[in-house]
């Protein structure tokens, strides 16, 4: 999906908000847990309730990942079920992978390229390895980079706010050495919503460029700070929602649950576009 088709979207579900399919057999409904394709069918539900009010889905892989095989067919069937939709949405790989170059070219394969089982249109990736480790993920046409800036969890304070002898945080200098390997059409950040006072900083550097912004709801990350700082003249902000929209209701109304959860936050986006 390019720049222009996402703004698009944005602007005709007057919504930025993403949702996180983090999805944890253990917290599935119980009418769920023993089906075969439990995970893939309260991802589908999820998924249904909630297109009318998202722009975007954003798998964590390591919910997958850790169901071996059966999770990676599930998550192909997720992948597949968002591709045969009428309506879009944007799809990110939530893998935060960052390796030597020969490395980073398959990842990139196995999760932007078009021909792969899965098309995701984004893939989240730690910028820790420099410039080889991140270029291979640019070379797919409407695919893109998220890269990890300033992360909500604690352990941000151990690397990324730590300064230089000039007095700049590594975060900083991440968003300022990365605009070497991308642009605002490739390129995307990760901007905790714990940390919506530092935005400002954020867009005097990258000004135009999308932000992925998790921790709203269940991580208290409030969505008025993310926009007052970080909203730009294409809105420039994805805003992600997980267990605050997916675990809303743990019964059979589970999917309905989530859409109202979905709506709420929409209708406060919309006051903000």
């Amino acid at each position: 999906m390019t720049r222009q088709e996402l703004i698009s979207l944005i602007r005709e579900r007057r919504s930025f908000l993403c949702v996180g399919l983090d999805t944890d057999p253990a917290k599935m409904p119980a009418h769920l847990k023993n089906d075969p394709d439990g995970i893939f069918k309260f991802n589908r539900a999820i998924i249904d309730a909630t297109i009318d009010y998202a722009v975007a889905y954003k798998p964590n892989l390591a919910f997958y990942e850790a169901c071996g095989l059966d999770g990676l067919r599930q998550l192909k069937m997720t992948m597949d079920y968002l591709h045969s939709l009428p309506k879009k949405a944007f799809t990110i790989a939530d893998a935060k992978r960052g390796d030597i170059g020969n490395t980073s070219e398959r990842y990139a394969k196995a999760f932007l390229s078009p021909d792969g089982d899965f098309n995701f249109d984004a893939m989240t990736i730690a910028p820790y390895m420099g410039a080889d480790s991140v270029t291979p993920f640019t070379v797919y046409d409407g695919k893109w980079v998220i890269l990890l800036a300033l992360t909500s969890n604690k352990g941000a304070f151990d690397f990324q706010l730590t300064a230089d002898a000039d007095g700049t945080p590594l975060y900083q200098r991440v968003l300022e050495t990365s605009k070497q390997w991308g642009n605002d059409d490739n390129m995307m950040y990760v901007v905790g919503a714990t940390k919506a006072e530092m935005l400002s900083d954020v867009r005097r550097i990258v000004p135009n460029a999308f932000l992925l912004v998790p921790g709203v709801g269940a991580q208290g990350g409030s969505l008025d700070e993310v926009c007052r700082y970080g909203l730009n003249a294409d809105c420039g902000l994805l805003v992600n929602s997980s267990r605050g929209i997916i675990y809303a209701g743990n019964g059979p109304d589970f999917a309905e649950c989530a859409a109202a959860e979905a709506r709420k936050l929409q209708q406060q986006m919309e006051r903000y576009l």
